[in-house]
């Protein structure tokens, strides 16, 4: 796949195109992109994912703003692994907000791009607040020259797999699922910066990371079996997310006992990866309670972890 400017795409052959967000770009954007290649195929064309940043919901100030999967790098990384030919980046701006979806398939789809074909996401919508739907779309492309098709979901076990079913799976601790319908092991990467010092002070040092966005998707409150990239070694480790309810709550932190491990890493960007969740947050009685649950949760982690 290659990545390029929307507005550097000049295609002769035409383009069978499909639009997204597609964060986490997951087995069901995978399914997505094999329906698309098969379309391009058969008809002839080059095959392209229209993608944007930012979300779409962060420039309209929506209420509801979901917390990502992945950063922008991340997500053009995973998309270059699609069997697609290009990668079509747009930046989402007010402008583009505003348009209607006719206006937006003639201008942007044909006028720009060469759009032949265009296949809808299953629960897509596009064009200013989302007003029109499919059958709209259709009768567009009708009058645009522009064939309009719908893709069928991707489902497993009676789930149909998108990016907010992953994100409820974090939401809820079942890491090996999201990592299963991801594709990939699920993982931060954040800085290392100055925490309280509590578990240092338990005996188990702690990073305490800062995700390099803001809006990053944080697995639910507890302890979890992760492996810990720094300075391009892998370490096995254990991270706990939470408020520290024992030392009386506070701010929501990601910390990471990495094992075997006594550096300075102040300022160091980690990646974290996620692999099983261990326990739910709890409140102890007391100091020596809480060491002798991490103390568990090392034991635990360094199991899971044996085969990594």
């Amino acid at each position: 796949m290659e990545l390029i400017d929307d507005k550097e795409l000049a295609c002769k052959e035409g383009l069978a195109l499909t639009i997204g967000f597609f964060d986490g770009v997951h087995h069901g954007h995978l399914f997505l992109a094999e329906q698309l290649a098969q379309v391009a195929k058969r008809e002839g064309l080059k095959s392209a994912v229209l993608t944007f940043w930012p979300h779409p919901r962060i420039i309209l100030n929506e209420d509801y703003q979901p917390r990502l999967l992945n950063t922008y790098h991340e997500k053009l990384s995973l998309l270059q692994k699609l069997p697609v030919d290009y990668c079509v980046q747009m930046p989402f701006t007010t402008d583009i907000s505003n348009l209607s979806a006719h206006d937006f398939m003639e201008k942007i789809l044909r006028d720009r791009l060469g759009v032949k074909h265009l296949l809808i996401g299953y629960d897509h919508r596009f064009g200013k607040n989302r007003e029109e739907g499919f059958d709209d779309y259709c009768a567009y492309g009708k009058e645009l020259g522009i064939t309009v098709s719908r893709a069928e979901p991707y489902e497993e076990n009676d789930f149909t797999i998108s990016s907010s079913f992953i994100r409820n799976l974090l939401g809820v601790g079942d890491i090996e699922l999201a990592n299963k319908y991801l594709g990939y092991e699920y993982n931060i990467v954040g800085t290392v910066i100055h925490g309280k010092q509590n578990g240092r002070k338990l005996g188990f040092p702690t990073a305490n990371i800062e995700p390099e966005i803001y809006n990053k998707c944080i697995p639910c409150y507890g302890v979890y079996a992760v492996k810990v990239e720094v300075k391009g070694e892998i370490y096995k480790a254990m991270a706990c997310i939470g408020t520290r309810p024992t030392f009386g709550g506070g701010e929501v932190s990601i910390e990471v006992n990495i094992f075997d491990f006594n550096e300075d890493i102040y300022d160091e960007k980690i990646k974290v990866t996620f692999l099983h969740k261990l326990r739910a947050q709890n409140k102890f009685s007391s100091e020596e309670a809480l060491r002798a649950a991490i103390t568990e949760d090392r034991e635990k982690a360094l199991q899971i972890l044996a085969n990594e």
